[in-house]
């Protein structure tokens, strides 16, 4: 899969031309990176930041059926990734149905780097779609408005809304705070952070 990420219709300099392919072992170190990030940004203090830990996790993926994994790179250096992508294919327990469960969009510190993210965003619904999944999942963190606008754009709508309060050390209630830092779909993970679902793009 391929495609172009630049400035059509507004002034400024032209912006370079990304390609979105599969990721490969060889792009797990600048994956975990990401990963790393994406989990500071949802997770703050309390985020896994062990890169081997998620250079694990992603490299369990790669090439596995039902996994959609994917980088974007420019033409000009296909082997260093600029962004990165990932959604499971999932069944539903009770019904049957196959599903698609978004877990990471994160894009570097680079031109144009809003367009590669919607680049990265259609390249996994259009695999979505040829792998016969017709219905997607994502969270977001309530603060992440840049994911939550690209999820908007690209036509997904709010189902559901994880609430979480967070109680005093020693079983005392009465305090909220701003979290969102250790729920998912209504299960608690490790951190928060080993469920599906979790991941959140750095716009």
């Amino acid at each position: 899969m391929s495609g172009g990420a630049g400035n059509a219709g507004h002034a400024g300099p032209e912006l370079p031309q990304y390609l979105v392919r599969e990721a490969t072992a060889d792009d797990l170190d600048v994956i975990a990176g990401f990963e790393v990030e994406i989990a500071q940004v949802s997770f703050g203090d309390e985020a896994v930041t062990d890169a081997g830990l998620h250079r694990r996790r992603v490299g369990g993926a790669l090439g596995k059926p039902g996994e959609i994994t994917l980088v974007a790179a420019a033409p000009s250096a296909p082997g260093t990734p600029v962004g990165w992508a990932w959604l499971s294919g999932r069944t539903n327990s009770l019904t049957g149905a196959r599903y698609g469960n978004f877990r990471s969009l994160a894009v570097a510190e680079v031109p144009g780097r809003s367009q590669i993210g919607e680049l990265l965003l259609a390249a996994v619904l259009r695999a979505a779609s040829d792998a016969g999944l017709r219905q997607l999942t994502g969270k977001v963190h309530a603060r992440n408005l840049g994911m939550r606008a690209l999820y908007r754009k690209f036509g997904f709508e709010a189902a559901h809304v994880t609430m979480e309060k967070r109680l005093a050390k020693g079983g005392q209630g009465g305090q909220d705070t701003e979290g969102g830092k250790g729920w998912e779909g209504g299960q608690q993970t490790a951190g928060g952070q080993d469920g599906d679902g979790k991941k959140e793009i750095r716009p």
